[in-house]
């Protein structure tokens, strides 16, 4: 095999772009869940260690074995959980509740219940959710455009001509010229950066019956309703089929590895594995899991270099990673909605669950993917039955 098609500019710009919008999404949220247990500037580098390395080297390894684009992330809506719980609760026993977390996460996939489940799962619903998590990215690239008009648009008209022209360039061209317009208008504002190796910091882990009741329970179970559910989604709403069971294990094991240091969740990615599985990435659905592995290489750069790559994302005005966000997921979230709403006696249940998911309803500290499901598949069931029981009527 050619060392060179690893060296795909599709590739390398889908694996960057991947993590440049899952960092400065939520990188915000995982400092305050930090700073919730007291922890200093080298405890927070320590979990961005973790959490990069735990992401990357996942990610790196799952994509090359199944030869499919796995990504791995942290848990957002479960760092969005920490925030709160996580107030009061020494370092130790949080630590502590973060491998609990890990372990149920590999219980459960060693047990292979989620694949059995995901076998039961309406492709409409299915596809529905998809496009329910993915909407709201390409909303607020339109919206974006009142605050930056400029730097939206130009992107927005770049992204269409590229793709008439250089189709597997479009991302990469569009970003460049994101930042081009972004520079000239003096939107990017550069951090104190400095390139250093960030230092891992070891915390022994305690166990507390509070943490577990409200930290570890409440992560576990955000985590799989609101990550893993729809990251297996993705992956089947794009033809792959590696099983959920080993990837799950897999994320599991990671978090066991990684929480000591304060990896305090990992999950199979939606947003930033639709970035690497779109047309655009490669005509060949079997040779996309190279971006993956691109991503991954750049989330381990994350970790190593946590201090300076971190402030180096966020010196990016936020319109424009919107904008690349939404552009580069279209393709998903337009092969999705044409995937639910394909079956007309299937497209109300779908839209239901389309627009609770697009809603960003959370309920219970449970995220809108979970909830759009739920009630998408009880609308496709209710009708399903109401249809089978209704009489015949005689001629």
């Amino acid at each position: 095999m050619s060392v060179g098609r690893f060296f795909v500019p599709a590739h390398i710009s889908a694996g960057f772009i991947a993590p440049l919008v899952g960092y400065t999404s939520s990188a915000a949220i995982i400092f305050q869940a930090a700073n919730s247990t007291g922890a200093n500037d080298a405890m927070v580098t320590s979990w961005f260690w973790a959490l990069g390395l735990g992401m990357g080297l996942s990610t790196i390894g799952l994509s090359l074995f199944f030869k499919q684009p796995i990504l791995t992330a942290w848990s957002t809506p479960g760092a969005a959980i920490l925030v709160t719980s996580l107030a009061g609760v020494p370092m130790a026993e949080a630590i502590g509740a973060f491998l609990l977390c890990s372990v149920l996460l590999t219980l459960v996939g060693l047990s292979g219940w989620f694949d059995r489940l995901m076998a039961f799962m309406p492709q409409s619903i299915a596809a529905a959710m998809l496009a329910g998590v993915l909407l709201p990215f390409a909303m607020h690239m339109i919206m974006s455009l009142e605050s930056q008009l400029a730097l939206v648009l130009t992107m927005i008209m770049t992204f269409f001509i590229s793709r008439v022209f250089w189709p597997k360039l479009a991302i990469m061209v569009t970003f460049l010229m994101g930042i081009m317009i972004a520079w000239v208008q003096n939107l990017i504002v550069w951090q104190s950066l400095s390139l250093q190796i960030s230092s891992p910091i070891w915390t022994t882990p305690e166990w507390s019956l509070s943490a577990t009741i409200g930290v570890a329970i409440p992560l576990f179970i955000v985590t799989m309703a609101s990550q893993n559910l729809p990251g297996i989604v993705v992956l089947r709403s794009h033809g792959y089929d590696a099983p959920a069971a080993p990837l799950i294990t897999w994320t599991g094991i990671t978090g066991l590895l990684m929480a000591p240091f304060g990896g305090f969740a990992f999950n199979l990615s939606a947003i930033m594995a639709a970035i690497c599985m779109g047309k655009d990435v490669d005509t060949d659905p079997q040779q996309r899991y190279r971006s993956a592995v691109w991503a991954g290489l750049f989330i381990v750069a994350t970790g190593i270099f946590a201090d300076s790559l971190t402030g180096l994302f966020n010196s990016l005005p936020q319109a424009l990673v919107i904008s690349i966000a939404g552009l580069a997921l279209l393709g998903t979230i337009s092969s999705s909605l044409s995937t639910a709403l394909v079956r007309e006696s299937e497209r109300i249940p779908a839209m239901i669950t389309l627009i609770t998911t697009a809603s960003g309803v959370a309920l219970w500290g449970i995220g809108s993917a979970f909830w759009g499901l739920v009630i998408g598949v009880s609308a496709l069931l209710i009708q399903h039955y109401s249809t089978n029981s209704s009489p015949s009527v005689e001629p």
